[in-house]
């Protein structure tokens, strides 16, 4: 494979990490808005922490596309975001979508070659995820 067809399907893999921490940005905000009763004064605050860092991941993904010399995505993923007020679903439906960025970033980690830079930008990346993983599995 060579290396602009190597750059354009990397850059696709960028784009759709950048689409899922767009949607993972409004999931959070959404929850931290609908978080009710007692458990509101940890999950609010922890909702918009994971708001704000999906934020910044996903102006690191759109930064990386540029240097690709892609261009970056404007939209969501366009999958669902549930409303809900109880919170156990809630933290639920977003320890799913850390899963799937986590997935998502690994397969990003094994393309990326001769980019120590970027490799670095993504594997912090992922270790976030897998961190948020472990703190919403302690949550549940």
């Amino acid at each position: 494979m060579s290396t602009t067809s190597n750059n354009a399907e990397l850059i696709d893999k960028l784009n759709r990490a950048l689409a899922l921490e767009m949607r993972a940005e409004v999931e959070y905000a959404h929850y931290a808005a609908y978080v009710k009763g007692i458990n509101r004064l940890h999950l609010k605050p922890f909702f918009e922490s994971e708001a704000t860092e999906s934020f910044n991941h996903a102006s690191i993904v759109r930064n990386a596309i540029n240097q690709l010399g892609g261009e970056a995505v404007t939209e969501r993923d366009h999958t669902a975001i549930l409303h809900t007020t109880d919170y156990q679903v809630m933290l639920q439906e977003v320890l799913e979508t850390e899963r799937l960025a986590a997935k998502t970033y690994h397969g990003i980690l094994e393309m990326v070659t001769g980019n120590e830079e970027l490799y670095d930008l993504i594997e912090q990346i992922y270790f976030a995820e897998v961190r948020s993983i472990e703190e919403l599995t302690q949550l549940i």
